[in-house]
């Protein structure tokens, strides 16, 4: 089964968590002027059970296409942003929070290259998929001591794909 792409806009992302951008957000003019603050992009929700923010920078390289979708995962504990550094197009695969993962629930979206994503806790995303050789993307998740990720594959007659014209 192919899973639809849809552009990614904060409407229809909502129930798996907010759009990193700088539409429409809140801004303040900080440093006397010479800069403008888009303020309070994402909620980010890290510090349960001893966690803190963690940022870090993950290096992709490109998947396949069609892209089949073989597993999924989600963080128990924590939200998970991601921000292309760049101008760097990537796919967004999510579905809805619940246990076991529910098939029908599964969206895609598309990033046009200027939007990040955050993830609400337990919502259920595919790795990371950029659509360039290589890209690199800031990430703020978890660092804490025990286990916040959860891992669902699939059995090979239930992927899905996704194809993206690279």
């Amino acid at each position: 089964m192919e899973l639809a792409l849809q552009d990614l806009n904060a409407a229809a992302f909502a129930p798996f968590g907010d759009v990193i951008e700088t539409a429409g957000a809140k801004t303040l003019e900080i440093n006397d002027g010479h800069c403008t603050r888009f303020h309070d992009l994402a909620k980010i929700d890290v510090t349960d059970d001893g966690g803190r923010p963690l940022v870090n920078i993950f290096r992709t390289r490109l998947w396949p296409m069609p892209l089949p979708i073989k597993m999924m995962e989600y963080h128990a504990l924590s939200s998970q942003a991601f921000v292309p550094l760049g101008d760097i197009r990537f796919l967004i695969i999510v579905a809805l929070p619940g246990a076991p993962l529910d098939p029908d629930s599964m969206r895609a979206f598309i990033s046009d290259g200027s939007q990040g994503v955050n993830y609400h806790r337990r919502v259920w995303h595919h790795p990371l998929v950029a659509l360039a050789g290589q890209a690199d993307f800031l990430v703020i998740d978890r660092g804490a001591e025990g286990q916040d990720c959860v891992e669902h594959h699939f059995a090979e007659d239930q992927w899905r794909t996704v194809t993206v014209a690279l």
